[in-house]
């Protein structure tokens, strides 16, 4: 008998779907819970379509046929976060929305860490931590909104106008260097919007923490934007420098 040592590929639509499932799964205890209005059933249904669905596109595209142990801890925190978006849109008790976002908050180191100890960080899993993170915190800024104000969704709003206007400006697109300062501000405006989302601080504090929140927002995307600007400007000269000798020596050739 002969025993084959051949390893076998997961098919990459099948985390997806158990995420799916997954989706649905918590929805039917949160309207059995506390209830969910038929934007808040929409809105989660949707959510996790798109969610899974690009999942699927993102894994067959990398060739990847298993998400890992890392990349499940965020897709359990993706699942939260449709959670969260139901319940924001079906006006579900505060506490029950910041106590479901705080746990995919918690979670967001976890996966990092359990990547970078097993070997398996992939630009994949940064992409999927970095987009779960983004819809989080626009979520609950929205949240933030209803309460003090739709100028507050800003908040959320700034990485997809910055992603936006990547488009018009491809120099946006440039890596950026590590900046630690960067991670606490990211890392900021969750913890910020959880606690204002909660009702816990006076009216008054709550909103000195969105204008400190969108204040270390607009400082940091606008210090980043710069040094992008910069670097920018400083490879189109040293390009214009190189290309001027060599079409000089090809012109007299």
């Amino acid at each position: 008998m002969t025993i084959s040592t051949a390893t076998t590929t997961t098919s990459p639509i099948r985390a997806p779907l158990a995420g799916f499932a997954a989706q649905i799964l918590l929805l039917a205890a949160l309207a059995a819970l506390v209830g969910l209005s038929s934007w808040g059933w929409v809105a989660g249904i949707t959510y996790g379509t798109v969610l899974c669905g690009l999942l699927a596109l993102a894994l067959r595209r990398t060739r990847m046929g298993d998400l890992g142990w890392a990349n499940l801890v965020t897709l359990g925190r993706a699942v939260l976060t449709g959670g969260v978006t139901a319940l924001v849109l079906s006006g579900a008790p505060k506490l029950l929305v910041v106590t479901i976002a705080a746990v995919a908050l918690a979670m967001d180191g976890v996966d990092g860490q359990i990547a970078r100890r097993t070997g398996t960080t992939t630009p994949l899993g940064a992409r999927f931590d970095m987009e779960v993170d983004a819809f989080l915190i626009l979520v609950l800024s929205g949240a933030a909104a209803i309460e003090f104000g739709w100028w507050a969704l800003a908040i959320g709003a700034f990485r997809y106008v910055f992603v936006a206007a990547s488009w018009v400006a491809p120099w946006l697109n440039a890596p950026l260097p590590p900046k630690f300062s960067r991670k606490v501000v990211a890392a900021q405006q969750g913890v910020m919007l959880a606690v204002v989302v909660s009702g816990l601080l006076p009216a008054w504090l709550a909103l000195a923490a969105l204008i400190i929140a969108l204040g270390s927002l607009t400082w940091s995307f606008g210090r980043d934007i710069a040094w992008l600007y910069v670097a920018s400007r400083v490879r189109l000269e040293a390009r214009s420098r190189w290309s001027a000798p060599r079409q000089h020596a090809l012109a007299t050739r």
